[in-house]
């Protein structure tokens, strides 16, 4: 990831978003990442409601019908199918 300190932003502007319009830019105060600058695009994708992407769970915190597709899953590969 692409890191700007705060104290260059004014001079650097032009940079930041041209670099935040492809990934993520960490915007870093005393060399620590502070902040993070993405596109919009980027944002709401990572902000919209849950519409079946992918998840991950604890074993022991899986809700039951993921549980029991797990459980059939290697049910399956034990048995070959």
């Amino acid at each position: 990831m692409k890191q700007f300190a705060a104290a260059d932003l004014t001079r650097n502007t032009g940079d930041l978003f041209e670099a935040a319009a492809v990934a993520p830019v960490a915007i870093t105060k005393h060399r620590k990442p502070r902040f993070v600058v993405m596109s919009m695009e980027r944002y709401e994708t990572l902000t919209k409601p849950d519409t079946g992407c992918q998840k991950a769970y604890a074993v022991g915190q899986m809700p039951e019908d993921v549980a029991a597709l797990f459980e059939q899953g290697l049910e399956d590969v034990i048995h070959g199918r």
